[in-house]
C-alpha cells in the first residue's frame, strides 16, 4: 500500500455522543499498524477522525479506559504526527497542527493527492468570517488546559476586491480590548476565552460584528463590505479609538482615498500638501518644496516610500509631490514619540505605503487636469494570489510658468516631469507573501535656453512577510535608493559647465513583531550603505575652457538594532518603551585634514593630512536612542499621554535656502563633521465625544537640537573640497502647542487646527570670532508663531459635495538692509544688514474652494467618472513669498514677490474602468 494514504473509511461514528472526553475505548495492548489501529478506534468512537498517515508506521496500542483524544495524543507523542481538534472532529497530520485558518495551498504541495484526499481537505478548509450571526469556533475545544486568555490573529480584507484593509478597529466592549489592522490588514488581539462579540469599524466600510467561541489560540480572517457611498468618511485617519486608547503621540495617518476632495493648487491630489494642512507642519511659503515639522529643518525629515528613502519628494519647484497619488495607499507622519524601528533623522518620519493591485479583477483609472495626466492599472495575474499595479503620470506645465510674475525668475521657462510606479504582489500561502516595488521620477526644467536643470529619483525594494505562528511575524526587506541632479550653464561658451551630484544607497532590514498577552514587542535590525558622488564640475561643449573638478566620494555604513515594547499594564495605563542603538562608520578611500585644537577649521590651521584606504573606517560614531510614551485613560473617552524620544542624524543637507532645491547636495558625517543630535519631550490630552463624532486633542512639546550645520559668511557650498571650513555647528530649540478638533462623520466633516510654536538657533561656540547676532538666539526662516488651518467637506447628496480649505499663518522672518556704507579701502559701496531674521514679511492667508461630483453608484456601468471644479486662492490675495532689494539710482529699493498673485481656477476629470 502506498505511503501517505487517507484513512477516510475510518470516519463514520457508531454512536452520536457530543463530547469526545465522555467516550472510552477498549483496544488490545500490543503494537499495531497505525492504519488498522485508527480504524479500530473509529469503530468504537462517535468522533470523526481524519488522518494522513504512513501505512507502514506502527504505534503502541494503549490499554482501554481513556478518552479518544487523550488516547491519540499519547500514542502519537514523540512522533512526527500532530493531533488537533476542530468542530468535534479529530485531525492527524504529519508535522502540522490544524488551525482555524487551513490554507488550500497545502494541497498544491501534494503531488499525489487523490480525489478523496482533495474532498477531505476541502471539507476542513475554514471559510472567511463574513457573517454577523454565525458563531465562529476558534481553537481546540478539547485542550486539557484551557487558558483564561487566548490570542486571535488574522487578516481583514475587502469582500469584493480582496485588498487588505488598513486601520480597521477591532474592539471587544467588555472588558474593553482593541486593536487596529496594520498596513497589510493583519491584526493580533488577546481576548478572554469563551463566547465574545467583536465590533469592527473602519473608514469607508460598513460597521459590523463577529461572534466567536474561543477555546485556544487561533486564526480568523475577516471579510468586510465597503460603504455604498464615497463621501461619508473622515479626511484624516488617525484612528478614533487609538486617538484616546493608543500610546502613540504626534501621529497622523492619511489615506489617499480620504483626501481626494481637499482643494489643492491646479487640482492635483497631493499627499504632501495634505500633510502640510496638519497642525505642527509648516513650509516657508507657497509652492515650497520640503516641509518643517515642530521646528525641524527640511533635511531632518525622513521620507520613506515602501522602505526606500526619498531625498527630493517634489516635482516642479514644489508644486507637486514626486509620486502619483494613485500608487499610494496611505501615509503616516510621526511628529513625536517616533517608534524605535525608525531612525536616521531628528525631526520626523513620513512613512508612505504603496498600494497593492486588486487580485480579483482588472481595474483601471485615468485622470486629466490643467497640467497633468495620469493612468493607473491594477492587473490580477493569478486570481486571489498575484497582482501587478502600474502607475504613470506626466505633465504639460510650460504654460503655467508663463503666468508667473517676471520677477519670480520662472516666467518664460520650460518645465516637465514624469513618474512611474509598479508593485508586484504575490501571496505564497496564508502565512507568506512577497511585495516588489519599483519607482522612478524625472524632472527637467530651464529658466532659458542656456540654463538647464534635471533631477531624478529611483527606488527599488522587495519585502517578504512571514507569519511564524499566531504571535510572531517577521518582515524582511532589501532595496536600492538613488537620487541625482545635473545643472548645465551654456550662456558663455568658454565658461559653459555641467554640475552633477548623485547619492546611492543600499539597505537591508528585518523587523519582527511578537504579541504576548499584555505586551506587543517589536525588534529588528537595519543596515545601510551610502555611496555618494559629492560633486562633479566639468566642461560642457567643445568650446568650454572649464577645468574638470571631482570631489572625493563619501562612503559610510550605518547600522542600527532596536527593540520596543508596548505594555498594557491595565485598562487605564499603558507604556510604550524602546531603545535603538545606531552605529555609523565613515569609510575610505578618503583623504581628510586634521586641524589645530581650540581653533575653527581653516586652511591656515591644518596640522596633518590623513589618508584612509578603501573600506577602512576613518571615523565611528555610535549612540543609544531612547523612546518612551505613556498613556493613562481616565475613561474610554478621555486620556492623557506623555512621551520622550532622542535621535541621531548622520547625513546633512548642504544648501543656503530653507527649502529643498535641485542644487542641494548631501554630506555624510566624517572626522570633522559631527552627527546632528536631537531630543523631544511632549505631553497631550485627548477626548472623543461618547458618540465618537467629535475628536479633540491638544499637544505641547519642547525640542532641542545640537550640531545642526549653519554656514559662515561667504560660505562656499558647491564643489567645496573641505566643507568643514565653511560650516559651523549650531544649537537650536523649539517649543509649541497644537490644538485640533475633528469631526469624523456626518454631512459636514473635516478638521480645524491651531498651532503656536517658536524655533530659534544660536552660534554659541567660543571659537567663533563674529557669531551671527553676536551669539544671541535668532528665529529660523520657518519660525511662524501662529497658524490656523481648516479643512472641511459638506455633502449635499451622496454624489455632490463642496470642500473648503483655509490657511492662515504669521509671516516668516527675513533679514533686511539697514543702509549702505562706503569702504575707502576697497573703494566700493556695501550694504549693512540688520540682525538675522529680525523682521517679518506680511502674514499669509489663503482660501480654496472646490465642488466635487462623485461617480454614479450604478454598478452596471462600465465606467465611473468624477469631476472636481474649484478655485485656489479664491480671494486672489498676493501672499508674499519673499522680499528682495535692488539698488536703484543709488538707493536701496525693496520689492515683495508672490508666487500666486491671483485666483487660480482648476478642473480635474477622473475616470475608473
Amino acid at each position: 500500500m502506498r505511503k501517505q494514504i487517507l484513512l477516510a473509511t475510518a470516519i463514520i461514528a457508531l454512536f452520536f455522543s457530543q463530547v469526545a472526553t465522555a467516550q472510552e475505548t477498549t483496544i488490545a495492548t500490543d503494537t499495531i499498524c497505525v492504519e488498522q489501529w485508527v480504524k479500530n478506534i473509529a469503530k468504537e468512537s462517535s468522533q470523526q477522525i481524519y488522518a494522513v498517515i504512513d501505512s507502514s508506521f506502527y504505534v503502541r496500542n494503549i490499554s482501554a479506559g481513556q478518552d479518544v483524544l487523550q488516547l491519540l495524543k499519547e500514542s502519537f507523542a514523540n512522533t512526527p504526527y500532530k493531533v488537533s481538534v476542530y468542530n468535534n472532529a479529530i485531525f492527524i497530520l504529519k508535522d502540522k497542527e490544524l488551525t482555524t485558518h487551513f490554507s488550500p495551498i497545502f494541497l498544491t504541495d501534494k503531488k499525489e493527492a487523490t480525489d478523496e484526499e482533495q474532498r477531505m481537505y476541502k471539507s476542513i478548509i475554514v471559510e472567511k468570517a463574513t457573517s454577523e450571526n454565525k458563531v465562529y469556533i476558534i481553537g481546540d475545544a478539547y485542550a486539557r488546559h484551557k487558558p483564561e486568555n487566548v490570542t486571535l490573529s488574522g487578516k481583514v480584507t475587502d469582500f469584493k476586491s480582496g485588498e487588505p484593509l488598513i486601520g480597521v478597529n477591532i474592539v471587544l466592549a467588555n472588558p474593553w480590548t482593541a486593536t487596529v489592522t496594520d498596513v497589510n490588514g493583519n491584526f493580533t488581539i488577546t481576548l478572554p476565552a469563551g463566547r465574545v462579540q467583536l465590533d469592527i469599524t473602519g473608514m469607508n466600510i460598513k460597521n459590523s460584528r463577529r461572534q466567536l467561541l474561543l477555546h485556544t489560540d487561533g486564526v480568523l480572517d475577516i471579510e468586510m463590505e465597503e460603504e455604498s457611498h464615497w463621501l461619508s468618511e473622515v479626511l484624516v485617519v488617525s484612528g478614533r479609538i487609538q486617538n484616546v486608547k493608543g500610546t502613540q503621540m504626534g501621529l497622523e495617518k492619511l489615506q489617499v482615498a480620504k483626501i481626494k476632495n481637499i482643494p489643492m493648487a491646479l487640482g492635483e491630489v497631493d499627499i504632501l500638501k495634505a500633510i502640510q494642512a496638519l497642525p505642527g507642519v509648516k513650509t516657508v511659503g507657497e509652492a515650497s518644496s520640503g516641509f518643517n515639522v515642530r521646528g525641524g529643518a527640511t533635511d531632518q525629515n525622513l521620507i520613506l516610500l515602501n522602505d526606500g528613502t526619498i531625498y527630493n519628494p517634489n516635482h516642479l519647484f514644489g508644486f507637486f509631490a514626486a509620486f502619483s497619488s494613485d500608487m499610494i495607499k496611505e501615509a503616516e507622519i510621526y511628529k513625536s514619540s517616533i517608534p524605535a524601528q525608525y531612525g536616521g533623522r531628528i525631526s520626523s518620519v513620513l512613512d508612505i505605503k504603496g498600494k497593492e493591485a486588486n487580485k480579483e479583477k482588472f481595474i483601471g483609472s485615468a485622470g486629466i487636469g490643467l497640467v497633468t495626466s495620469k493612468l493607473n492599472l491594477e492587473i490580477p495575474l493569478i486570481k486571489e494570489r498575484t497582482s501587478l499595479l502600474l502607475s504613470g503620470r506626466t505633465t504639460y506645465s510650460d504654460w503655467i510658468l508663463n503666468q508667473l510674475p517676471e520677477k519670480s525668475g520662472y516666467k518664460n521657462g520650460k518645465a516637465g516631469f514624469y513618474d512611474l510606479g509598479a508593485t508586484f504582489s504575490h501571496n505564497v500561502n496564508a502565512k507568506n507573501n512577497l511585495n516588489v516595488y519599483g519607482y522612478y521620477s524625472r524632472d527637467n526644467f530651464s529658466f532659458n535656453k542656456d540654463q538647464k536643470y534635471a533631477y531624478s529619483n529611483i527606488n527599488a525594494s522587495a519585502k517578504w512577510r512571514t507569519v511564524f505562528n499566531e504571535r510572531l511575524a517577521g518582515y524582511f526587506s532589501a532595496g536600492y535608493d538613488h537620487y541625482d541632479y545635473q545643472n548645465k550653464e551654456t550662456t558663455n561658451e568658454a565658461a559653459a559647465y555641467k554640475l552633477s551630484f548623485d547619492i546611492n544607497q543600499f539597505f537591508v532590514k528585518t523587523d519582527f513583531s511578537y504579541d504576548l498577552d499584555k505586551h506587543k514587542v517589536n525588534f529588528g535590525l537595519k543596515s545601510m550603505f551610502y555611496n555618494i558622488n559629492a560633486g562633479t564640475y566639468e566642461p560642457e561643449g567643445d568650446q568650454s575652457l572649464v577645468r574638470k573638478d571631482v570631489l572625493q566620494k563619501d562612503k559610510a555604513l550605518e547600522t542600527a538594532i532596536y527593540i520596543g515594547d508596548e505594555w498594557e499594564i491595565n485598562n487605564k495605563l499603558s507604556v510604550n518603551a524602546g531603545i535603538r542603538y545606531s552605529i555609523f562608520n565613515a569609510l575610505g578611500p578618503r583623504t581628510y585634514y586634521k586641524y589645530q585644537s581650540g581653533l575653527l577649521p581653516y586652511e591656515s590651521t591644518v596640522t596633518d593630512t590623513v589618508t584612509a584606504g578603501s573600506g577602512k573606517v576613518l571615523k565611528t560614531y555610535h549612540a543609544p536612542e531612547f523612546r518612551l510614551s505613556v498613556r493613562y485613560a481616565f475613561s474610554e473617552d478621555f486620556s492623557i499621554k506623555a512621551g520622550f524620544n532622542s535621535m541621531q542624524q548622520y547625513i546633512h543637507k548642504l544648501s543656503n535656502t530653507a527649502i529643498m532645491s535641485p542644487t542641494d547636495t548631501w554630506k555624510l558625517s566624517d572626522a570633522n563633521i559631527k552627527p546632528q543630535k536631537g531630543w523631544q519631550t511632549a505631553i497631550g490630552a485627548y477626548y472623543n465625544t461618547p458618540d465618537e463624532i467629535w475628536e479633540f486633542s491638544i499637544e505641547g512639546y519642547y525640542k532641542k537640537m545640537n550640531d545642526y550645520l549653519d554656514y559662515r559668511n561667504k560660505a562656499k557650498i558647491i564643489m567645496n573640497h573641505h566643507i568643514e571650513t565653511d560650516v559651523i555647528s549650531t544649537e537650536g530649540y523649539s517649543y509649541g502647542v497644537e490644538f485640533m478638533v475633528r469631526k469624523a462623520v456626518g454631512k459636514l466633516n473635516g478638521w480645524l487646527g491651531y498651532t503656536y510654536s517658536r524655533t530659534f538657533l544660536r552660534q554659541s561656540s567660543k571659537l567663533i570670532e563674529n557669531p551671527v547676532n553676536n551669539g544671541k538666539w535668532y528665529p529660523t526662516e520657518y519660525d511662524k508663531p501662529h497658524e490656523v488651518k481648516f479643512v472641511g467637506n459638506y455633502k449635499f447628496t451622496e454624489r455632490y459635495s463642496m470642500s473648503v480649505n483655509v490657511d492662515y499663518s504669521t509671516g516668516r522672518p527675513t533679514t533686511v538692509p539697514a543702509g549702505q556704507y562706503y569702504d575707502h579701502r576697497l573703494n566700493s559701496v556695501h550694504v549693512y544688514y540688520t540682525d538675522r531674521n529680525s523682521y517679518r514679511i506680511p502674514d499669509y492667508f489663503r482660501t480654496d474652494i472646490s465642488f466635487n461630483i462623485e461617480p454614479s453608484h450604478k454598478l452596471t456601468l462600465l465606467t465611473h467618472s468624477s469631476v472636481s471644479i474649484g478655485v485656489y486662492n479664491v480671494t486672489a490675495r498676493k501672499n508674499v513669498y519673499s522680499i528682495y532689494f535692488l539698488t536703484e539710482s543709488g538707493k536701496l529699493q525693496g520689492y515683495k514677490m508672490s508666487i500666486f498673485g491671483s485666483a487660480i481656477p482648476f478642473i480635474t476629470y477622473n475616470i475608473k474602468f
